[in-house]
């Protein structure tokens, strides 16, 4: 039994070490797991990997839109007054992220430039959210930087929202090619609703209609499966979709 026990704290050990350098996380993580047996485990189950996943992702980011909704600019204004107040990193990057969620794309992409240029110049969330920013006030070029060095020095962190952010970059670059094999890569890596979508965008704005059928049926199938709580979360996605299937293809999604 004394066994059986050892092997249970190891795989779990090793799990949760597995989630530490997959994601990211302080390295100090591996000491307290293995110096700190089934205690440092059960705290780290409980303190980052339960938080991070999915499930609770989804549920914050539902409860973050509904308060969004009832006062779009709050966050943004909290924000605002916590960096004017003590202009620490972390506050300007809260602050990014505000700005960011509420439309001003190109604010938050500034305020993400110049965290990268300190002692946070790595920092993976960092580039992901300048990349982000960029892309949506259609810097294309300077969203590539960070993407390309972000998938070149931590291959293993978010690969696919980089993957779909990277496509865009490439649409918005005029590598039709490159664009078309990072859409492709995602799809049969990740298979998600929203590689499906990002890639029938492209394509009914560059006047793939082939493509975009054949996608749209994908879409169709998983769409019709959603819940109130996956289509709110989805629909920025969608809505994207939508206009660009009344744009560019003439097809209903």
């Amino acid at each position: 039994m004394p066994f059986a026990g050892l092997g249970l704290h190891v795989l779990l050990a090793l799990f949760c070490a597995f989630h530490v350098v997959r994601t990211g996380r302080q390295l100090y993580w591996l000491f307290i797991l293995f110096a700190f047996p089934v205690l440092g485990s059960v705290v780290y189950f409980l303190m980052v990997y339960v938080p991070d996943s999915r499930l609770r992702r989804g549920a914050r980011k539902a409860v973050t839109a509904t308060a969004r909704a009832i006062d779009p600019m709050k966050e943004v204004r909290l924000a605002r007054a916590d960096f004017e107040q003590m202009p620490t990193a972390q506050n300007q990057m809260r602050l990014a992220s505000a700005l960011l969620e509420t439309g001003k794309a190109a604010e938050a992409a500034t305020l993400y430039e110049s965290g990268l240029q300190g002692p946070f110049a790595s920092d993976p969330e960092l580039r992901f959210g300048a990349a982000r920013a960029f892309i949506e006030s259609h810097g294309y070029a300077q969203a590539l930087v960070h993407l390309e060095a972000l998938r070149a020095s931590r291959p293993e962190y978010r690969p696919d929202a980089v993957s779909l952010l990277l496509g865009r970059c490439y649409a918005g670059t005029l590598r039709p090619a490159d664009a078309r094999r990072e859409f492709e890569q995602a799809i049969a890596r990740f298979g998600t609703f929203e590689a499906h979508a990002e890639y029938a965008i492209w394509a009914l704005e560059t006047g793939d209609v082939a493509t975009a059928g054949r996608l749209r049926s994908e879409i169709d199938k998983m769409t019709s499966r959603w819940n109130g709580m996956t289509r709110k979360l989805n629909e920025a996605v969608m809505l994207r979709l939508k206009a660009a299937a009344h744009g560019h293809g003439g097809m209903h999604f």
